[in-house]
């Protein structure tokens, strides 16, 4: 090569342009946060929604490709500490009876306030209030952004 083309022109091993096998082997960054523990006020009795109880969030947030594998900028990616902040801030802000509700409002939220191509939520009662022995109740929403 003389030198003057740029990287798009240039040619694999096969024969076939670089820049073509780049789109190709596109990427796919998915953001996950597990245990985030927060104290709230949800529930279908008043004790629940009085007293409060502890909930635990899983999330998985599909950012598609992402800059910020070749950047490495957090601008270019979603910030999950922010991300954290803003499920604490929608959990904590006003009661729901269900989960299901409060789920379905995070991730409405989070797609609103994000580049996402889906997002997934869970939220987990660990000490539910049944009379029988179980480890947890958790409820699971899926939304995929709407394009």
């Amino acid at each position: 090569m003389d030198g003057e083309g740029d990287d798009a022109d240039e040619l694999d091993d096969d024969g076939g342009e670089l820049g073509d096998e780049r789109d190709q082997n596109a990427e796919s960054v998915t953001v996950e946060i597990t245990g985030l523990s927060l104290y709230t006020h949800h529930g279908v009795s008043d004790a629940e929604r009085e007293v409060g109880q502890r909930l635990v969030f899983d999330l998985r947030l599909d950012i598609g490709e992402s800059d910020a594998t070749v950047t490495d900028s957090l601008d270019d990616t979603v910030d999950y500490a922010e991300v954290c902040q803003l499920v604490a801030l929608i959990a904590q802000q006003r009661s729901h009876r269900t989960l299901e509700r409060l789920c379905s409002t995070i991730a409405d939220r989070l797609l609103a306030d994000y580049e996402l191509e889906g997002v997934w939520v869970k939220a987990a009662k660990p000490e539910p209030p049944i009379a029988l022995s179980v480890d947890e109740v958790s409820v699971e929403v899926w939304r995929e952004a709407e394009e």
